[in-house]
């Protein structure tokens, strides 16, 4: 008898990602005005363009009138907070993945957050649309997969989570990667020039704890080099046992944190520690919050680069020879 084992991806740490992308997209809509979002730009047009792929945003349902924009904003909010509660996981991927593409396509002034919310929430729905569960918080007791859809969605899901992880370890090479050329990140002093920067330096509120740090030389070069130091764990996250990966995902959802207090990001941060969260912990477990420190992730087997998967309930299929 041989017996197939495969990863299930249908714990609460996908689900803990789902909602954080999903609440840095609602964020985004419920902060700013219709005005705001769909606003004239220049040698380009209004606002929804709706013209080529554009047009398949749902904001080119609307009537080209702010009031009814307002309405299907409003509407898109709801619908990523019923999202972001884990209802119905399979019911809402497809939802989700297309307001995410509504929001990219449809607003005037799209950022990274936008853009990286638009990949994770596609894959996300992957494994989402293969999730029985009421919610994505519970756990599934019931891990037996005995039809042959059963294990193509589980594969599919875990497939999309390793894509996933490979694409957040794309974007923190590259970002890495484009600031050493430059002599300010390399001499210590690029976040002197970010700090002071009127449009993207600290709130006034914030600005008289981050001016005595970036005015000396340690506390600059500390804050310019360290978000590089982060950056380069979370890029070889994968090669690292667990134990230095939960200082790896700690490390990267301040960093990402500290950015949306400085610069005002939040959705960007959101969806980056949506994605960090599945970078960083095991395929297929699930966080115990009450649990004591050493058992907050359920785990199982351990392979050779410290990774460990869910408890292996989980039988596919049997083969007799």
């Amino acid at each position: 008898m041989n017996e197939k084992m495969i990863v299930l991806p249908w714990t609460n740490v996908y689900g803990l990602a789902r909602t954080l992308v999903a609440l840095g997209t609602a964020g985004t809509l419920a902060a700013s005005s219709a005005e705001a979002l769909f606003r004239p730009v220049a040698t380009v047009g209004r606002y929804p363009l709706c013209d080529s792929t554009t047009s398949a945003s749902l904001f080119c349902l609307a009537p080209d009138d702010y009031g009814h924009l307002t309405w299907l904003k409003w509407s898109c909010v709801a619908a990523l907070l019923v999202v972001a509660s884990g209802w119905r996981p399979r019911f809402t991927a497809l939802p989700h993945a297309y307001i995410s593409y509504s929001v990219f396509a449809g607003i005037a002034i799209v950022d990274g957050g936008d853009q990286i919310a638009l990949i994770l929430s596609i894959l996300l729905a992957l494994p989402a649309l293969g999730d029985r569960r009421r919610w994505h918080w519970r756990e599934d007791h019931d891990r037996t997969i005995d039809t042959t859809a059963g294990r193509a969605l589980a594969l599919a899901g875990v497939s999309a989570l390793v894509v996933l992880r490979l694409q957040m370890v794309v974007v923190y090479l590259q970002a890495a990667v484009a600031k050493l050329p430059h002599q300010e990140w390399q001499n210590g002093t690029a976040m002197w020039y970010w700090g002071n920067n009127l449009e993207f330096g600290p709130a006034p509120w914030l600005d008289t704890l981050v001016a005595p740090v970036i005015s000396t030389p340690l506390g600059v070069a500390l804050m310019t080099w360290i978000p590089l130091v982060i950056e380069g764990s979370l890029v070889l996250c994968l090669l690292l046992p667990q134990r230095l990966r939960w200082w790896a995902m700690g490390a990267g959802i301040a960093f990402h944190l500290g950015i949306a207090l400085t610069m005002g990001l939040w959705s960007f941060a959101l969806a980056m520690s949506g994605g960090i969260v599945v970078l960083c912990l095991p395929l297929g477990s699930t966080l115990r919050v009450s649990a004591p420190a050493r058992s907050r992730l359920e785990t199982a087997d351990t392979d050779a680069t410290g990774e460990r998967g869910q408890e292996q309930r989980l039988t596919p299929q049997t083969q007799s020879r």
